[in-house]
């Protein structure tokens, strides 16, 4: 994946992209304030740069460029990408918990 934002994250500092996670199955109605409580238990992204020193201290790094990640909700700092005009996050890389290995119909 190659990033085409302009922008280059510095230190401890990762850039993603958040995406919503595609919905199958079901129509169902859920009312706004569950999707509310919903809406914090994760946010997801797609890593699209990686700053130099981001976890330097641990053994290996807990994403790469094209990882799909969960990251804090309201971690981090919107930005615009000045070469694409996409919305960005630049977040530190202790806001990445995990990477997501399978993304498929959600179970409720």
């Amino acid at each position: 994946m190659e990033n085409l934002s302009g922008l280059a994250p510095k230190g401890v500092a990762v850039l993603i992209k958040t995406y919503e996670p595609e919905r199958r199955g079901a129509q169902i109605v859920i009312p706004d304030s569950v999707q509310g409580r919903l809406a914090m238990v994760d946010s997801r992204a797609t890593v699209v740069a990686v700053g130099p020193a981001a976890w330097c201290d641990e053994p290996e790094p807990r994403a790469v460029v094209g990882d799909r990640v969960l990251v804090t909700k309201f971690a981090g700092f919107m930005a615009k990408g000045p070469r694409d005009g996409e919305m960005y996050r630049l977040v530190n890389d202790r806001d990445i918990f995990c990477a997501l290995t399978h993304e498929g119909e959600e179970h409720v």
